[in-house]
């Protein structure tokens, strides 16, 4: 068996054991696999088992459940990519006649269709697939449970209806696109939609009894898109690392960043508890730190796939029980473990290649009304926010024409411009309608609703009540 742990030190590689043994044992799961990354690859390999001489390594496969939600989302994102679709459009642009059609191909990613979490009976998850042979049996007289776009209300049967639209319009099998498009291009050649050995068998584990009993293995049909996939924590790790960093091959570092942005309305109890939706991608704030990933469970197995991008940490957690270890916890603690003990090394600070002298001059403090801000001209950009404190802090990327757009929080979206008086100096930066000045509602400045004649004045002076 192969162990990537040679960068972790000593004790940290006993934490990672220790915490999954303690979920193998108190889970009571017959095993549990689980994977480390950082920097972009897998560094770390552990297996607990209840068989005696034999310890599941980074090839065998497990059934991986709802994480084939964000493979399928790759797959749209790709379709978006090369302009064959908007995330806009209604799929009935693209799919007609589904009875879901007025639902939009981004409502469908963030489980915001209004559509129902399940398939009409019988359970699909324990059903062959060829009892819904066609997406009428998928969705059900009435698919629609919830207006569209008012609420995230996950749902299984709007990945089927992905899942379909992808075999569409690329005139081809899910599983055949998927294998042509994610699999072969990052190397995930043990992720595949029907088990290859070597494989873990799924058991339920009784609740009151050390006693098991084998789960039955089914093929989902239309509903695979939503939960098929088999994988290994090899293959998983390789996923994870492209989910942070992007490949051009597959979707680009901006578009997986986009995957994991919220892009769904949340329920008041997601807000206490810290969890949104994305695009394919499951958002979650848990201990100060801001996770993404997806979790997946089918009879027999459950599964989760978490990172940091902060940290540049990843983990992955298998386990072959229908229920018992808590593997999303348990990821998150694996990524802390990380995170914590060897935490990530900034890469060295290095001063701009070359300075343009027109946007040096923006550097500094700058004023909205009595609020200081400061502009800072860095290697990636521009930025803009609070001079301390919390606020409306933004990234900016150059247009090439002097003015700059705003990458994130408040101003995303919004055209930042530095307008310059006759003579060519600034005389202000104006942010979509916002005034900054250098000097606090700066006499002469454009600042709306002008500023008092009288200027600045203590508390001797009077003033009007």
């Amino acid at each position: 068996m192969t162990t990537w742990d040679e960068e972790l030190l000593p004790a940290t590689r006993r934490a990672l054991t220790h915490r999954i043994a303690v979920a193998q044992a108190e889970g009571r799961a017959p095993s549990l696999v689980a994977a480390v990354v950082r920097g972009g690859r897998a560094v770390w390999h552990g297996a607990r088992t209840s068989v005696e001489g034999h310890g599941p390594d980074e090839e065998v496969q497990y059934r991986i459940g709802s994480i084939t939600k964000t493979f399928t989302a790759v797959l749209v994102l790709r379709l978006r990519d090369e302009g064959v679709l908007d995330l806009g459009d209604p799929l009935e642009k693209h799919l007609p006649g589904t009875g879901a059609g007025e639902a939009t191909i981004a409502e469908l990613l963030a489980h915001t269709a209004g559509l129902a979490a399940e398939s009409p009976a019988p359970w699909w998850e324990r059903t062959p697939g060829s009892t819904r042979p066609e997406l009428s049996d998928v969705l059900g007289e009435k698919p629609l449970l919830h207006p569209a776009g008012r609420r995230h209300h996950y749902s299984n049967p709007g990945y089927t209806l992905l899942g379909s639209l992808v075999a569409e319009l690329r005139g081809a099998p899910w599983e055949q696109v998927l294998r042509d498009e994610v699999l072969q291009p990052l190397g995930l050649h043990r992720t595949t939609a029907q088990p290859v050995a070597p494989y873990a068998g799924g058991w339920a584990v009784h609740p009151w009894a050390d006693a098991l009993l084998p789960e039955p293995l089914e093929d989902l049909g239309l509903m695979a898109p939503a939960g098929q996939l088999w994988s290994t924590t090899g293959d998983l790790a390789r996923f994870a690392a492209f989910l942070v960093q992007g490949d051009d091959r597959v979707l680009s570092a901006e578009s997986v960043r986009e995957m994991r942005t919220p892009a769904a309305p949340a329920e008041p109890a997601d807000v206490v508890d810290g969890v949104t939706y994305g695009l394919g991608l499951q958002i979650q704030h848990r201990d100060g730190r801001l996770f993404a990933g997806h979790s997946g469970s089918l009879p027999g197995f459950v599964a989760t796939l978490t990172f940091s991008v902060a940290d540049d940490v990843a983990a992955v957690v298998l386990a072959n029980c229908t229920s018992g270890p808590a593997v999303g916890v348990v990821a998150t603690d694996l990524v802390r473990i990380v995170a914590e003990a060897e935490p990530r090394i900034p890469e060295p600070w290095r001063p701009l290649p070359e300075v343009d002298s027109s946007v040096l001059e923006l550097s500094g403090p700058w004023y909205w009304g009595t609020h200081p801000y400061v502009l800072r001209v860095l290697a990636d950009g521009i930025t803009l926010g609070p001079l301390a404190g919390g606020g409306r802090r933004t990234r900016f990327r150059a247009n090439g024409d002097g003015t700059w757009t705003g990458l994130e929080g408040y101003y995303a979206g919004e055209l930042l411009e530095a307008v310059r008086r006759p003579d060519g100096r600034v005389s202000h930066l104006d942010l979509g309608s916002f005034v900054f000045t250098r000097q606090p509602y700066e006499e002469g400045a454009p600042v709306p609703g002008g500023v008092d004649a009288e200027g600045w004045r203590g508390i001797a002076r009077p003033w009007q009540s």
